[in-house]
């Protein structure tokens, strides 16, 4: 059974910066392309970055480009999100989520994915 448990969301201020991380269990980790998404309050989730199994491969969404950046340890089964120049409309709930098939190419559609996280809150205050 897989396990996505989310971390590192939290309060902070336009313009901060903070790293999310998600740590992955039974699944061989190192063979699944894993994505972040987001979901604002009374929004569909939205795609914010993936990466592929072997982290040749990235990913992202035009709202985060050049600010976000989606890494990978499959050492230690982890999945990082990190978040530089924060904006209000940053605010929203991310989850991470693994890929539904090993290996490939990673997706950018919520549709890729099989087995999410339970999300953790990221509020940007203006």
């Amino acid at each position: 059974q897989v396990q996505l448990v989310e971390s590192g969301g939290e309060l902070v201020q336009a313009g901060d910066s903070l790293k999310l991380s998600c740590a992955a269990s039974g699944l061989t980790f190192s063979r699944y392309s894993m994505g972040w998404f987001r979901q604002a309050s009374g929004k569909e989730r939205e795609f914010v970055a993936s990466a592929m199994w072997s982290d040749k491969v990235r990913y992202y969404a035009d709202s985060v480009q050049g600010r976000f950046t989606i890494s990978r340890d499959n050492a230690k089964k982890l999945l990082y999100l990190q978040m530089n120049s924060l904006k209000p409309e940053d605010t929203a709930v991310y989850f991470c989520a693994s890929a539904k098939f090993p290996m490939g190419v990673p997706g950018r559609k919520s549709t890729d994915f099989g087995s999410w996280g339970q999300g953790t809150q990221v509020t940007v205050s203006s």
